[in-house]
């Protein structure tokens, strides 16, 4: 009745319950339902099975404290691309939303009052991330208290020759020499303007130009390379023109890589060049935004009690303790040929640098004025031992290079569970406190 070889499977759509001829009553029945049934009946349960799965994943890489951000995302692109690609990819799918998201609230014991405003916690992302304003509002969302743009240039300016960034994995640190490649002030403003404008079509706009209750959004003002070395105009010329979208302004006279630039953390040179700023700054509408400067944390400790002399007696708001360096610590564990690229270094090397400057800085001061640490941040343990330096807030960028996005989130909470029951703002400076009194305020 069949031919020899015919596919036992191939009878079953041909059978009955009726035994076959020649067969063993095992096999006397055919043992595979039709296709067809089947198949309309699974394929529903399949494709909500594969959506469900979907779904669930996308809510959880959304969550920031995912391990595929850490684990698995960001190790990936450390492999696949140059550190400038990465950074180019990071920023783009920020611009887009395509960020993770830190859903949870952020503990009491963080807030910290910083120019009459109470930010929900002290961590800041530093500029250098987001040149050119682009994705102020997903940097937010990943749970940053403060978010600084820039440094951004008066004129569009294309920074230095490629390669200018280098990762040095082995201790965690990056050398960049980007050189304020930047889009310019209109560019920036417009960007600005834009989000200004998202945020008024959906009712956000309120007293923080963050537009995010308890946040804080700074803008970096830098200097064009093709300016004279010795004028402050730049600056000034970024006060006027985006000061009033800043919840607070930075004049950035310490990076590296613009040749001439750290000359201007000279003592009479500085306070020529703040003075100028501020008048600028005065001039603008109220809400005036608090005036900054960032200094380098390769300075010698005269040089450290020059600039508080000089911010002391100019009254400004704040000072961002510190920028890149230009040296190479003996303790650094990556390819030397690597480490002796131009540029500045960023990450772990730089802390204990930055930790004596903070101490100094706080202790010249008499802890009068606000002090942002930023360097080699990558746990809640770092953050506090700058908060017991006297800093008021932090910032980090190079750690986030390394841990993902998730190291906002992470590093909260160890604070939290650190402080043992005290808040952050308990531990400000207790460390200088303790070792000496504060010297007399600082003078010219």
């Amino acid at each position: 009745m069949f031919a020899r070889g015919y596919p036992v499977a191939s009878l079953a759509a041909h059978t009955t319950r009726r035994a076959l001829p020649g067969l063993g009553s095992a096999r006397a029945y055919a043992s595979t339902p039709p296709r067809g049934p089947v198949r309309r009946v699974l394929r529903p349960i399949y494709v909500a099975g594969a959506a469900a799965l979907a779904a669930g994943f996308t809510l959880y890489s959304f969550d920031s404290r995912a391990g595929v951000h850490r684990y698995v995302i960001t190790p990936l692109m450390r492999y696949f691309l140059d550190a400038e690609q990465a950074h180019a990819w990071a920023v783009e799918a920020a611009k887009w939303g395509l960020v993770p998201r830190d859903g949870k609230p952020d503990d009491d014991a963080l807030r910290v009052t910083l120019w009459g405003r109470e930010l929900s916690n002290p961590i800041g992302l530093a500029a250098g991330f987001d040149k050119h304003a682009e994705c102020i509002d997903s940097m937010f969302s990943l749970g940053f208290g403060t978010v600084e743009v820039g440094s951004v240039t008066p004129e569009p300016q294309p920074g230095n020759p490629k390669p200018r960034v280098f990762r040095l994995a082995e201790d965690g640190a990056i050398i960049n020499r980007y050189g304020f490649n930047s889009q310019g002030h209109q560019a920036v403003l417009e960007h600005l303007r834009m989000r200004k404008r998202h945020h008024r079509a959906y009712g956000k706009l309120n007293a923080y130009r963050s537009f995010h209750d308890g946040r804080l959004l700074g803008i970096n003002l830098g200097k064009n390379k093709t300016s004279p070395e010795d004028t402050g105009d730049d600056f000034v010329l970024g006060v006027q023109r985006l000061g009033h979208m800043a919840d607070y302004l930075v004049v950035n006279v310490s990076s590296p890589n613009t040749p001439g630039l750290r000359g201007m953390q000279r003592k009479d040179v500085l306070y020529n060049l703040l003075k100028e700023v501020k008048q600028a700054r005065d001039a603008l509408d109220e809400p005036r935004p608090p005036l900054l400067v960032k200094i380098a944390p390769d300075l010698s400790d005269g040089e450290l009690e020059d600039i508080a002399a000089v911010v002391y007696d100019c009254q400004l708001d704040g000072i961002i303790v510190a920028n890149t360096t230009i040296q190479r610590p003996s303790t650094l564990k990556s390819d030397p040929v690597l480490a002796r690229e131009s540029g500045g270094l960023s990450g772990p090397p730089v802390r204990p640098m930055t930790l004596h400057c903070l101490r100094e800085m706080y202790r010249l001061t008499g802890g009068t004025v606000p002090l942002i640490a930023c360097g080699g941040v990558q746990s809640g343990k770092d953050a506090l031992d700058y908060a017991r330096a006297g800093a008021t807030t932090i910032q980090l960028y190079t750690g986030m290079v390394y841990e993902g996005p998730g190291i906002v989130r992470r590093i909260k909470d160890e604070i939290a569970d650190e402080l043992h029951g005290k808040r952050w703002m308990d531990v400000i400076g207790e460390d200088v406190r303790s070792a000496s009194p504060p010297p007399s305020p600082p003078s010219l």
